[in-house]
């Protein structure tokens, strides 16, 4: 489970280009999975990953979404 290493709400904001408070609120809403340390979370790789995961979209080739 430790294999990979955990990331802080900093660098998720920072990679995801949304602010801390956001973070904050996908972990208090259970939407972002996260471990709290002491007073800090963290959070793992594929905990980050599924959650991205599970947001994405997808176009199938033969859907035309222009109007």
């Amino acid at each position: 489970m430790l294999r990979a290493p955990f990331m802080t709400i900093q660098d998720v904001a920072e990679l995801l280009k949304v602010s801390k408070a956001t973070v904050r609120t996908w972990i208090k809403n259970g939407e972002l999975r996260a471990v709290k340390l002491e007073r800090e979370f963290r959070i793992a790789r594929v905990d980050l990953e599924r959650f991205v995961e599970a947001r994405a979209t997808m176009v199938l080739p033969e859907t035309d979404l222009t109007p």
